[in-house]
């Protein structure tokens, strides 16, 4: 990846990172180097280049970025192959909140989330709650992965279509993972990038619940994400 290229990718991704119609991006300054998001161009499904894998967000979007992608306000419809090769619209998964992850078998921090996804897809199921995992990535080498690290959560699976899904949601330039909450209406609540650990998942899951529950709306939902995320990163 040349520099200039380099450049153009980090200011469209930074602009991403600055909308602020539709979502509340996240990704932790200090955390370490493997919870960081792993970039990869639009359009390429399979394994980057070297350069791709050492290549990892910053921590914050430079003041000022102007945005060049629209995040939409509710969930877009798409469908993508689940496991067994049957087309299934993400619509299919009903009046459940979701947490929809973006993500490839050769990135790392996608890894590293698995037994997240798994305890948070077992812990609020009884909240009407669903994880739904969508790999970007060849189907056969994804479902040798799902087996041996057997995945029980919901499995999409697609390469340029799973990447069209990714950019209607504004992350047209995508880095891995990414991870998408809804409420049960549909509605964007947050779009965190990057590794997904406990406490901002727990934190952005409150607010979702509270929406569920019409004890607060979404605005102020995003806001109280966005503060506590901020808290996070801070740290005491």
């Amino acid at each position: 990846m040349n520099s200039r290229a380099a450049r153009v990718a980090y200011a469209a991704l930074a602009a991403v990172l600055g909308v602020w119609a539709g979502a509340w991006f996240y990704s932790s300054h200090n955390t370490a180097q493997s919870s960081r998001g792993v970039r990869v161009a639009a359009g390429e499904a399979s394994r980057p280049n070297p350069s791709d894998l050492t290549d990892t967000l910053p921590g914050a979007a430079p003041a000022g970025a102007l945005p060049t992608a629209k995040i939409p306000q509710r969930l877009p419809q798409f469908s993508l192959s689940d496991r067994a090769g049957k087309t299934t619209p993400i619509a299919s998964f009903g009046d459940k909140s979701l947490i929809i992850n973006f993500w490839a078998t050769w990135c790392a921090p996608c890894r590293s989330e698995i037994p997240l996804l798994e305890s948070l897809n077992s812990e609020w199921a009884a909240r009407d709650m669903r994880v739904v995992g969508i790999a970007v990535d060849d189907r056969d080498k994804v479902l040798e992965f799902a087996d041996r690290f057997k995945i029980g959560y919901p499995l999409l699976i697609g390469e340029q279509d799973a990447l069209d899904a990714a950019a209607a949601l504004g992350v047209d330039t995508p880095v891995f993972p990414f991870t998408v909450f809804t409420d049960r209406r549909g509605e964007l609540v947050a779009l965190f990038i990057g590794e997904l650990h406990r406490p901002q998942a727990e934190l952005i899951l409150s607010q979702v619940q509270s929406l569920n529950r019409n004890l607060v709306q979404l605005a102020a939902a995003r806001l109280a994400i966005t503060e506590g995320l901020r808290a996070l990163r801070s740290g005491p």
